[in-house]
Order: C-alpha cells, then structure tokens, then sequence
C-alpha cells in the first residue's frame, strides 16, 4: 500500500503587520485529529514566499492543496486594492509544480465563492467552515464518498459548476490546540493574536458581508472551548489578543458566558484582549465583567450617530444608546473606538456634520471616519444599486475599473450628496481633530497614507515599526497611543 501524502495547506495573505491565520490554524489542527497529515505553508512569514511555496509543493508532492484566502480586497476607498492577481499568480505557479487537486477557502473567498473559483480555474472551493469539509473532500477524492455529501463544496462535472449547501455546522466544535501556526513569531511581528468564540450573525445591516461567509445564525462555542484556547496561546507566550467576532456581544448571555470563564481561571490578570462590538445590547454587567475577564478595548460599529442614516443601515441603536456605551467603558477604565460608516444611501453633508460632532463631544478615544461602503453581492446595499441601475460616480458608484459592475473588484458606494470630493468634506469637518481617523483623498499618492493619518492597516509602516519596538495591542490602539502626548 502506497504511502499517504499529506494535505499541504497554504496561508496566501501577505497584508503587513501580519495577521495570523486564525481559521488556518483551526483547519489544519481538525484535519491533523482526523487522521489526515498536515503540512502548512505560511507564506506572509517567509522571505521568499514564491521559493517556499515550490519547495513546499515540490518537496512533500501533496494530495489535495488548500488555499485560505482571508481578504479578497483592502475594503477601503480610494485604495481599493484587490489581492485577487496575487492570488492568482500563486494558483498559476502551483500548477506548474503538480496536478494536485487545489480547492480555496477562507472568510473573504466564502463571500464571493464562485466567481473566484471561475475566474481562478481551481479544482474546488470551500464555503463556510473548513473544518468538518477538508476531512470530507478528502474522503471523496480517496473514493470513500461522493463529493455531493461535501459540505460547502464548489465542484465541477464538466462545464457546469455545483454548489453544495454551506458548510455551517450549527454545532460549532473548533479544535483549541492552536499549534498548527507560528503564533509565537505572529505574536512578535504582528503584536496581537485573535480567536473566536462563535461564528455566523442573525442582524440584517444593509452592507455586511458576514452572514454570506459565516452563515446567518449565530452558532457559539462552549466557553470553556474558549478558556481552554486561551490557556493554549499563554503557554504560546501570546499573552494581548483580539476576538474576531463580528460582534462579540450577540447574544449577549454568551459573551457573559465567556468572561465568566475567563474569570474563573484567573485569565483576566493574565492576557488583556480587543473585541468588536454592537452598540446593544451593552450594559454595566457585562462591560464590568469584560474588564474583569481582561478586555482593555472596544471597537463600536457604530456606523453613523444620525438616527435617519441608523435606520437606513438597519441598526438597532441610536445616537443615544452609543453615548451610553462610551460612558459605560469610561466606567470601567476600557479603551474605547467607534468606528463610522459615512457616505451610505441618504447621506448628506448635514447629517455626516451631526454625526462627527456628536460623536466628537463622547470623547472617546478613537473615531475611524471611514468613508465609502463595500458593495458586497446578495446584500442589500447591492439589490438597491442593481435595482436602481446605479453605475457611474453620479450615482454614488466608486470604483477603479471599467465596464459592467463587477463586485468582485472592489466597488464602493459613497453618496453622490456629499460631491465630488466627499472625504475633503470629511477632513474640514474634523479639522485637526487628533481624535479621528480621517478618510484618504482621493489620489494616487494621498496626504493621509504618506503621513499614517487614516486607519487602512494593510501594509501600514507606522504600525509594523511601532509593533517591532514592542507595542502591543489591537492597532487602532497602538496608533492611538502612538497620538498620544
């Protein structure tokens, strides 16, 4: 009997500071307890990334190569900077090395699964959780299955390209090892480390992608999972992490949960974490026991503190729900950002005024004044401009390519209202306000990339120099204290 070759998986990303590839190293640590062998190829720590992708290919001759591929796009305009040709050009060098079946996966593949496995030509795509489908693929190409009972697989039978029901397993049994990825040397290089404690969100907001790459029900850990990962990432000596929850928060009843754990280990004097949140539900028990459990900031997706353009993005909250959750952090001594989505359908230079300053006088400790949203297909934000036959600047349609709209390019939205030059808007609204992010102009070479001044964190020289002197943290705050007198 020939010896099995191993599964070679592949973490493409090579955005600066590095961010460890978290669902990566979930893959790998599930196919490794199936039985499989695993070898990983981690390109964004590798000087030579082409020259260590060959000798990976070369070297072990795998049976199956996978490809997480995390960001499809930097999701900010004017950058706009796609990581498809990227991606494509290393799918074009492997298949110069072998004929061995390549399948992609990851969050930024999942939302645009099978546009990106036509215009890659790759054999399969995953879409939703790697976990419970590379052990299944693998048992289909091995003959034990068929590849219809892969879930989330993105197959072929000639010409016609199948799509499987996504693999969103509503019991969500995530390995806790954490020991399939260098989280050590990440940790050194990229200052902060992340992890999860549920996937998927019920919400309805009109622009976010995250229900299409992690399903639309919000399926948990068991906090102890949870504890247990990170008592594996302390002996890692990763000791500042970030939860990578779209928001940690919903339901509210788990994330008090996990901070009950965390508290009963001690682990709140021993790690100090970040998390993303909705502005509800947030009151003084659970922002007290997140201090407790170790959490030192919070990042508010608070999108707009205009009640009109609240209701148009479909966000619960409101202007005064947002005053009070800073007020509750500020009780609790935890840092505190908000991070806006301005320019969205409706808006006007009236209500992107009344939001900077009512949000200005919360003082909280960092506003990311992003402008423009990411139009992500089968969202709402998408069926208003396909339906309302929105195409050009005129109609708010931002983008650097031509043609038909193509939303796998990133094409954003910024409404027409706010003129032609909306973040120069923006900036004389914030004035020297050390406060806010503010957006980039829009030009090739722009002030606020030159100088560090927006929050766009792919290849961000300020951050990776600030990270290899020692700052730790989530990076809207170390680039805050970077502000800092």
């Amino acid at each position: 009997m020939s010896e099995r070759k191993p599964v070679l998986l592949v973490n493409t990303n090579r955005m600066m500071p590095p961010i460890a590839p978290v669902g990566l190293d979930y893959v790998a640590e599930d196919v490794t307890r199936t039985g499989l062998a695993v070898e990983v190829a981690d390109l964004v720590l590798s000087e030579n990334p082409t020259a260590e992708l060959e000798d990976r290919v070369v070297g072990y001759q795998p049976s199956l190569i996978g490809l997480t591929f995390r960001n499809v796009d930097d999701c900010f305009w004017p950058s706009g900077r796609s990581f498809l040709p990227e991606l494509e050009l290393q799918i074009r060098a492997i298949r110069e090395w072998t004929d061995a079946p390549i399948v992609l996966g990851g969050v930024g593949f999942s939302i645009f699964a099978k546009a990106i496995v036509r215009r890659t030509g790759v054999d399969f795509g995953v879409l939703g959780d790697g976990e419970v489908a590379i052990p299944a693929l693998m048992r289909a190409l091995e003959g034990a299955s068929s590849l219809a009972n892969v879930p989330g697989l993105i197959w072929r039978d000639g010409e016609r390209l199948h799509t499987n029901p996504p693999a969103w397993p509503a019991k969500l049994d995530v390995p806790t090892g954490r020991s399939s990825i260098d989280n050590a040397t990440y940790f050194r290089r990229g200052g902060q480390i992340g992890l999860e404690t549920k996937r998927g969100c019920d919400r309805a907001c009109i622009y976010c992608a995250d229900r299409l790459a992690k399903g639309t029900r919000t399926r948990l850990r068991p906090p102890v999972h949870v504890a247990d990962e990170v008592e594996s990432l302390l002996r890692q000596g990763v000791d500042v992490l970030h939860l990578c929850d779209a928001e940690f928060n919903i339901p509210g009843d788990h994330a008090l949960a996990v901070c009950e754990e965390l508290i009963r280990r001690d682990l709140g004097q021993r790690v100090r974490w970040y998390a993303y949140l909705a502005v509800l539900p947030f009151d003084d028990a659970l922002a007290e026991r997140m201090a407790a459990a170790g959490c030192v900031g919070i990042n508010f997706t608070g999108d707009s503190a205009s009640d009109r353009m609240l209701s148009i993005y479909r966000q619960p909250h409101r202007a005064a729900d947002l005053a009070k959750a800073v007020k509750l952090c500020r009780r609790h001594e935890i840092a505190v950002m908000i991070d806006l989505l301005l320019g969205g359908p409706g808006e006007t230079p009236e209500s992107v005024a009344e939001t900077i300053q009512f949000v200005d006088q919360l003082e909280p400790d960092c506003v990311g004044a992003g402008l423009g949203v990411r139009i992500y297909p089968d969202t709402p934000v998408a069926d208003m401009v396909i339906e309302q036959g929105w195409t050009s600047r005129a109609h708010g349609i931002r983008r650097r390519y031509d043609g038909p709209l193509d939303f796998l390019e990133p094409t954003f939205f910024i409404s027409p209202e706010l003129g032609e030059q909306p973040a120069l808007l923006v900036r004389d609204l914030i004035s020297d306000n050390p406060r806010f992010f503010p957006p980039e102009l829009e030009a090739p070479a722009t002030e606020a990339k030159a100088s560090g001044q927006d929050h766009n964190y792919n290849d961000n020289k300020i951050l990776v120099d600030a990270i290899s002197a020692g700052a730790r943290g989530a990076y809207w705050h170390i680039l805050h204290e970077l502000r800092a007198p």
